[in-house]
């Protein structure tokens, strides 16, 4: 209970990017040690019993001091005082204390036996990210790096006892676990998405031009005209799918460059593997593969336009990187870790892994936005027993994973000419069976659709 209660009280505050360099980070290792008779190693009773207090570190800054209790569980939180400004040289101190701004260090103890069984640290002023250890044997203790729920590093040994962390210095606790350690995704170059912030805005500063409409796409003369037929639409009524409507943008980062839209017929073609012998009977029928096969050959043509064409393939554009095979989920009004598949052929990635695979792609291939067609199991009852489970695409939707000029990490979400939200995305498709293949788009400051 006390996990949903910090979560929620988390989300409350917004996010701030005036962190510093990890190696920046003010070190508190000495109030953990005059805190440690009290607050750390005394019985839970005494410790839960002990009122909130606020110390001021040597560098200036504060930290609140408190602890929450759970059913079976209570944490000790070392809780650094939130930062704002209009860069990390105007850092100014906010008097908020949420408990995942930078630095903060939040021990979690049994009630019963009072034995310490997780630290967590915050590296960022982001409730998401963040390092934790757990006991291992009387000689090591263990280190994972979770994501946005997925566990991107898990059970990296450090060789120290666990019960020494209670004191020990950031950097010291860093060292031991040397260059096992991702500390990258901890430390984002902003400077890497100035040309996203730029197409995202330039993007919404047109979305008011249009409307949905079935079926609706612009041609390479410029027409709003049907997929399936190429005819014209009705201009009283006219406007873009979900389809049409990532064309339309690929269309903007590419005129720019080529000086023509792209054709329609060349994006229904068929392209790369999918589907099998069992399924070609279907295809005509239900066009199961639509969306897939659009977005592949979009990003094959971006991708060779502004990158190159041997960069116009299959292997190049489409992710199918495995990150974490853990991830958190929030079930049955609390958080448990459960297997996460990764990349499966023909299907992409479970919705439930999008967010931290879209962090890590951010970080790790910092010029990209990507193309996302979502899938499902399509059932017909009236079908005879021995027919094949038909995966069908049946929406698309442009994703854009970035760092704001704060440092903070966002997700734009492009589908149906409009924008929406991601958690929206997430919520609208988190039902078991719904899969997203994407693929990346190299992203461009320049957009003339």
């Amino acid at each position: 209970m006390f996990l949903m209660i910090f979560f929620i009280f988390a989300l409350i505050l917004p996010l701030h990017g005036f962190d510093l360099p990890i190696n920046r980070i003010s070190d508190d290792s000495l109030l953990r040690r005059n805190m440690y008779n009290t607050w750390i190693i005394d019985t839970p009773g005494r410790v839960l019993g002990m009122r909130p207090v606020i110390e001021t570190l040597e560098s200036g800054e504060r930290v609140r001091i408190s602890t929450m209790e759970g059913r079976e569980e209570f944490r000790v939180i070392f809780a650094r005082e939130l930062m704002r400004g209009e860069s990390t040289a105007d850092r100014r101190a906010t008097g908020t204390y949420p408990g995942w701004a930078q630095g903060s260090w939040m021990l979690t103890r049994r009630k019963d036996t009072g034995r310490g069984i997780e630290i967590r640290i915050y590296l960022r002023s982001d409730q998401n990210t963040h390092i934790q250890f757990r006991p291992l044997d009387s000689e090591k203790c263990q280190m994972d790096v979770i994501l946005y729920g997925g566990h991107i590093a898990r059970s990296i040994p450090i060789a120290v006892n666990f019960d020494r962390l209670y004191t020990m210095r950031l950097s010291d606790i860093l060292r031991l676990a040397d260059k096992k350690f991702p500390i990258h995704y901890f430390e984002p170059n902003i400077i890497d998405y100035r040309d996203h912030r730029a197409f995202i805005t330039q993007v919404r500063r047109l979305l008011g031009n249009f409307r949905y409409a079935d079926d609706g796409a612009i041609d390479e003369n410029g027409n709003f005209v049907l997929i399936e037929t190429l005819q014209r639409q009705n201009t009283r009524t006219q406007g873009l799918n979900c389809s049409g409507f990532v064309k339309w943008l690929i269309d903007g980062i590419l005129r720019p460059v080529t000086g023509k839209r792209l054709a329609i017929p060349p994006l229904k073609a068929p392209f790369g593997t999918r589907g099998s012998s069992f399924t070609e009977l279907w295809e005509a029928q239900f066009d199961l593969f639509f969306g897939l096969d659009w977005i592949r050959n979009l990003a094959a043509a971006a991708n060779t336009s502004l990158r190159s064409p041997a960069y116009g393939v299959l292997d190049e554009f489409e992710i199918r990187r495995d990150d974490f095979s853990l991830i958190t989920v929030y079930q049955n009004r609390t958080y448990v870790i459960e297997s996460y598949p990764g990349f499966m052929s023909e299907a992409g990635y479970e919705i439930n892994g999008l967010h931290p695979l879209l962090y890590a792609l951010a970080i790790d291939e910092p010029y990209n936005f990507y193309l996302a067609a979502v899938s499902r199991e399509r059932s017909n009852p009236a079908s005879p027993r021995g027919t094949p489970r038909l995966r069908e695409y049946f929406h698309v939707a442009a994703l854009v994973p970035y760092f704001d000029e704060l440092g903070n990490f966002r997700i734009v979400v492009f589908e149906s000419a409009e924008e929406t939200s991601f958690s929206a995305f997430l919520n609208r498709y988190r039902a078991p069976g719904h899969f997203v293949n994407i693929v990346k788009i190299p992203v461009s400051s320049r957009f003339d659709p």
